[in-house]
């Protein structure tokens, strides 16, 4: 029996959602996406603004702009991450600094941004990698000492929690959520910008929508609302639909069923997996809570096989597997941008000995077990 690297898991009551939007004559931004947003906003708590957007590529990029990222700035960013973390800054004209990250938690290193700060950074964007909340006070207190704007990427980490408080509920200006099909929970594709400050939230929400001062919804469907508009800015096509707003909503209010399934497969390979020639994901950390997106190992020099090898076996025995990631610093694109300076050893041995295995919320323990007897193969 063959195991994917992930399967959606999707239930009637997100199939009902979306086909009442489709009999309801409204398709795109409008009440669905509304109350998405509401829902969102009282998930995360502490007076939290949530704005929905098409991705969290989106997200970002409107976070950027809204923060006032602009061209000939840099921005710190781990090397480590896919590449919309660099990209949505470099459409802005800024240049990503990247940064290697700590062998343990694989988020930014502070120490490693520090070297490679200069006069031009505008912004810190760390990443919640495969789940793991960073230690936010540490980076907002490292932002606050540089002048810096702290721009999180949770593409990872929904409901992530450390020290009590929820990932996209701290004191960072802008937060962004991924809802692509094998996250936490998912719209198919979206995402979701969230912050604690009005302008950066209204700002988001108007440059969501090509920079009209009222959306679509609000002039074409409320019966009697005046037709006039104005551009008060060259915007971008960022909106989440109703459509997919519907099934968000849905799937927010299973977000802890699907975060206890993944960790329920989590601590399985954690126990099977125990004594091998493996370096395992790293737990979540003391009051906090692991979002387990991902489970990437990393396999030792001593083992019996490598780790192309093991993702060999893998594949011929039918198991989906990844590499969470190539860094950026040995892409073609970002390896020639002069923001790619240094040595980055930690992400290059991680990117070099790991893969990442299957892990999804109805994935069963017999699936978990036949992935397990191949990883066994490198002790």
């Amino acid at each position: 029996m063959s195991v994917p690297f992930f399967r959606p898991l999707i239930g009637n009551s997100e199939i009902e959602a979306a086909v009442a939007v489709l009999r309801s004559g409204w398709l795109t931004t409008g009440h669905k996406c509304q109350e998405f947003e509401k829902a969102f906003s009282a998930f995360l708590g502490d007076g939290v603004e949530a704005v929905a957007v098409n991705s969290a590529t989106a997200g970002l990029h409107l976070a950027a702009e809204a923060c006032g990222v602009r061209a000939g700035d840099e921005v710190l960013v781990p090397t480590l991450t896919f590449t919309a973390t660099a990209g949505a800054f470099h459409q802005m004209g800024a240049e990503p600094i990247l940064v290697d990250v700590d062998p343990n938690t694989l988020t930014i290193d502070l120490n490693d941004a520090e070297r490679k700060m200069t006069s031009r950074c505008k912004a810190i964007v760390p990443v919640h990698f495969g789940g793991w909340p960073c230690d936010m006070d540490a980076i907002v207190a490292f932002a606050r000492r540089h002048g810096l704007r702290v721009i999180e990427d949770a593409a990872h980490a929904l409901p992530a929690r450390r020290d009590g408080r929820l990932v996209g509920a701290g004191e960072s200006d802008a937060c962004v959520f991924s809802f692509y099909a094998n996250k936490t929970i998912t719209t198919g594709e979206g995402g979701m910008l969230v912050t604690r400050d009005p302008e950066i939230a209204q700002r988001a929400r108007m440059m969501r929508s090509h920079g009209f001062d009222r959306d679509a919804f609000d002039r074409f469907k409320r019966i009697g609302a005046a037709w006039r508009y104005d551009i008060i800015a060259a915007g971008y096509k960022y909106n989440l639909t109703d459509l997919a707003a519907a099934i968000g909503l849905e799937q927010l209010k299973r977000v802890y069923e699907f975060q206890e399934a993944r960790q329920r497969i989590a601590e399985h390979y954690n126990s099977a997996l125990a004594g091998l020639p493996l370096e395992l994901p790293s737990p979540a950390p003391a009051n906090g809570l692991h979002a387990w997106h991902l489970y990437p190992i990393r396999v030792r020099p001593e083992a019996r096989c490598g780790r192309d090898e093991l993702i060999k076996r893998l594949n011929q025995a039918e198991i989906g597997v990844s590499v969470h990631y190539l860094p950026l610093h040995m892409t073609s694109y970002w390896k020639a941008r002069p923001g790619a300076v240094g040595a980055f050893p930690v992400a290059t041995r991680h990117y070099q000995q790991s893969v990442t295995l299957p892990l999804f919320p109805d994935m069963t323990l017999d699936e978990a077990d036949q992935v397990i007897e191949v990883v066994k193969t490198v002790g």
